[in-house]
């Protein structure tokens, strides 16, 4: 039922796979679609990495974080059996999936809550699966949706403990819901883990021995997340060596009258906790307090968690026990996904009590007067207002299903109407809320599989010369991961793990970036594409794929400088960026000129070569300035932080920088003409401090005799495994080995088969120093956190083992030895 409802709406909505409209919004095209593709070339062996290295992505970064994070959830690894071309298709099924075993989970676990009808309780896990959090942020976050499964997952596993049964398949438990997801599966523990309280304070067995079930639950947890360490381990490891995020702030918690009016299905506005579980679910929770055969005791502790997890969503203290002590980028309301499952367990206690009409009368009333108090809030748009309306029609089978509970051939008959009652209400408000976000720009879906990116995909593929050198996708965007899904060797990458090293390296490179370096775009100037190796490229063109293919003449990814290249961290400081690309290439291939503004500086606007200060267009108009190069040399501009229009040489360049959030790439200006000179007019949206030489002048010639030096006294073969790379030299004297690959941690080389050692930096590139003689050098990427979380997952499958073993020793060892003892003492 869940999984026809979620089809029906997206059916009419006209979504893909139903529609022309595609599904790729926000993060699932940026990211997960691409991360999805790559692991289905994974899985067929199509491309360059493994799971433990991506060369794909940013000029090679690390991958095993990623995809414990993001492709753990084994509905993902369907992709393997679809072809690429298709890979939105089964990513649309870890989403329908998710949702229809979670709600078949939800199902036994409500029966271990109460006994009473599975027909019934199914109904009610319709509203879980489809509950607000999943249609409006798990569908959007594929890895997410495995939350969903292991909160009855993990319900289930505290209900043996409960009952003292199955420790060892409850620990297997937790740890499928820990591996498949740890970032919902730690709010999912949290969520199931104060359920188990209520029932514990609820029992009526002695201190001790509830006592001892809380120390089952413990120790079934603990061991179940050791045996998942390795994503934990890693995941943590990786996230701090990764490019620091925006800084998340928190706005306070939301009006109470808005918070509550989102109980109501169907609708979508603000940063509100996404709660409800649908109509159904609605009237029984209301009804609940009414019900006078349920123990006061037991109504006062359940409600009472209700209102307790409400008001832990919105408290920013608890807001970061919910998120791991961080506070989210984007919504800080993600872990409402486990206030749904607990509403929907208070309507399953109501539920499952039959309640009678008194009390579903109580119930309706306190529906209407929520319906009421909330009637003014921008949440209730249409949708909200017919949902609440189907709600009598709930009211009235649950009345007639109390009248005529004697009858079992009329309670099947209103059992399915019931039912039906349900597929609508739930189709119709995964529908509303899905037109009303459709309908914000901020959704508007990427571009991810149509013919332009085939075409992409098919002319970067001929044209692939990895490990001899790279074929980039960009700087042409169809997402944030246009390398994963287009296949090449860029250096677009968008991912929370994106190491602090690649994005200082490529930024100070002259690269851009977005999501204050958690986001990198690939290099766009001729200098940079020769230091990192790249002889072909997409380039946006007006043409009939939207872009056109360069080539370029290209040294290896790994090169030889002379001994005496000054490396990073020794003596002096690159006074610019084009004076740190021509130190990482090896060879002088700018002119960079002084500026003269053409007017007055206005006061404390800075000092020529040391930064100029310069308004807003609004404020001062446009700034010009004025300087001198060779005629026939490339002037480029660098001003990463500038937000406006920077015009010259008959080009007028459109720049998006906002500090420290997005920065701009190197931009060619054109040609220097005859006369040498070049006039620069600058019209910023808001005032900025630019650098104080912010033009370079190339000279293509002395780049092209560096690129043909590079590649004569490069290595004799270059070879490249899936988390390794390796060169062959002639054997001279002492030189540098330079790898176009951004020094992330957990990075070895070793020369001529001596120890590894972690490689020194040139440009946050690696290098390599070889002895004289030296004739072979190989490196490997080794994941930081790795060794640590099998070590711990060691252990915990020692004691899994031990435990299960237990009851073997007992009833067949044991007696045994017993017997055996028995029989010598006799003798």
């Amino acid at each position: 039922m869940s999984m026809t409802a979620y089809c029906v709406a997206m059916a009419v909505q006209g979504t893909y796979p139903f529609g022309g409209r595609s599904r790729a919004v926000n993060d699932l095209g940026n990211q997960f679609v691409p991360f999805h593709a790559q692991l289905r070339d994974l899985m067929h062996g199509e491309t360059t990495g493994d799971l433990v290295f991506n060369w794909s992505s940013g000029y090679g970064v690390p991958f095993f974080a990623d995809f414990v994070t993001y492709l753990m959830n084994p509905f993902s690894w369907l992709v393997g059996v679809f072809p690429r071309d298709a890979v939105e298709f089964p990513v649309f099924l870890v989403t329908l999936l998710s949702a229809g075993l979670a709600a078949g989970l939800m199902t036994v676990f409500l029966g271990r809550l109460h006994d009473g009808s599975p027909w019934l309780r199914a109904l009610l896990s319709v509203g879980f699966a489809l509950s607000a959090w999943m249609v409006s942020d798990g569908f959007s976050d594929p890895m997410w949706m495995w939350g969903m499964v292991a909160i009855p997952l993990l319900g289930i596993a505290y209900d043996w403990c409960l009952h003292r049964r199955r420790w060892v398949l409850g620990t297997l438990f937790v740890t499928v819901g820990w591996a498949g997801n740890f970032y919902t599966a730690a709010m999912a523990t949290i969520g199931m883990g104060l359920v188990l309280l209520v029932r514990v304070l609820l029992d009526e067995r002695p201190a001790g021995e509830r006592l001892r079930v809380l120390g089952r639950v413990l120790s079934m947890t603990v061991t179940g997340v050791l045996l998942a360490a390795p994503v934990l381990t890693v995941g943590l490891k990786a996230s701090k060596l990764s490019q620091p995020a925006p800084e998340a702030v928190y706005y306070g918690a939301p009006d109470l009258v808005d918070y509550l009016a989102h109980l109501i299905p169907g609708g979508l506005v603000g940063r509100v906790p996404h709660i409800s579980v649908g109509m159904l679910s609605l009237l029984l929770i209301a009804t609940y307090p009414f019900m006078r055969r349920v123990a006061l005791k037991e109504r006062a502790a359940w409600l009472g968690l209700v209102v307790l997890i409400a008001a832990s969503l919105v408290w920013e203290p608890t807001i970061l026990l919910w998120h791991g002590f961080a506070l989210p980028n984007g919504s800080p309301y993600r872990a409402s996904i486990a206030l749904t499952a607990v509403l929907v367990c208070v309507a399953w206690l109501a539920l499952a009590r039959r309640p009678r009409p008194a009390e579903l009368l109580g119930g309706g009333a306190l529906v209407l007067a929520l319906v009421l108090g909330v009637s003014t809030t921008a949440y209730m748009s249409r949708g909200p207002w017919i949902l609440a309306a189907g709600g009598l029609v709930f009211l009235a089978l649950l009345l007639a299903l109390h009248r005529y509970r004697n009858d079992r051939r009329v309670r099947r008959g209103l059992t399915v109407g019931l039912a039906g009652a349900v597929l609508l209400s739930a189709s119709y408000t995964v529908l509303s809320t899905t037109q009303i976000r459709d309908a914000m720009d901020w959704w508007a879906p990427k571009r991810t599989y149509d013919d332009q990116s085939r075409a992409a995909y098919d002319q970067l593929k001929a044209a692939d010369a990895w490990p001899a050198s790279r074929t980039d996708p960009g700087p042409h965007a169809f997402a944030a991961n246009d390398p994963m899904l287009l296949a090449g060797q860029g250096g677009r990458y968008y991912s929370s793990y994106l190491p602090a090293v690649t994005a200082q390296s490529l930024h100070g490179l002259g690269g851009g970036w977005f999501m204050q370096g958690r986001g990198t775009v690939s290099f766009n100037d001729p200098v940079s594409r020769a230091i990192m190796g790249i002889s072909s490229y997409l380039e946006d063109d007006l043409g009939p794929d939207g872009f056109v293919q360069r080539t370029a003449s290209a040294p290896p990814v790994v090169t030889l400088r002379p001994s005496d290249t000054r490396l990073d961290g020794t003596a002096g400081r690159d006074a610019t960026v084009f004076a740190r690309q021509e130190r990482v290439l090896g060879a002088r291939v700018y002119e960079v000129p002084k500026l003269v503004r053409s007017e007055p500086a206005p006061p404390g606007s800075g000092k020529p070569g040391h930064g100029w200060g310069v308004p807003s267009v609004q404020r001062g108009g446009p700034t010009t300035f004025t300087t001198v190069c060779t005629p026939g040399t490339e002037a480029y501009w660098n001003a990463p932080w500038l937000s406006g229009q920077v015009t010259a040489l008959g080009r007028t360049v459109e720049a998006v920088g906002k500090y420290p959030m997005t920065a701009n790439s190197l931009a060619l200006l054109g040609t220097v003409p005859a006369d040498g000179r070049i006039t620069v007019t600058v019209s910023p949206k808001r005032g900025t401090v630019l650098n104080g030489t912010p033009v370079g002048c190339l000279d293509r010639a002395a780049l092209d005799r560096t690129v043909r030096q590079l590649r004569a006294t490069g290595p004799d073969r270059v070879e490249a495994s899936g988390h390794g790379i390796r060169a062959t030299f002639a054997p001279a004297t002492q030189r540098v080995a330079v790898l176009s690959v951004p020094a992330a941690p957990g990075w070895r080389c070793s020369v001529d088969g001596g120890p590894e050692r972690a490689p020194r930096k040139l440009g946050g590139l690696m290098a390599v120093p070889l002895a004289d003689g030296a004739s072979q050098l190989s490196c490997s990427y080794h994941t930081p956190g790795l060794k640590l979380g099998l070590a711990a997952s060691g252990m915990a499958a020692a004691v899994l083992l031990a435990v299960a073993a237990l009851p073997l020793f007992r009833t067949r060892i044991r007696p045994r030895l017993a017997r055996s003892s028995s029989r010598r003492n006799r003798s």
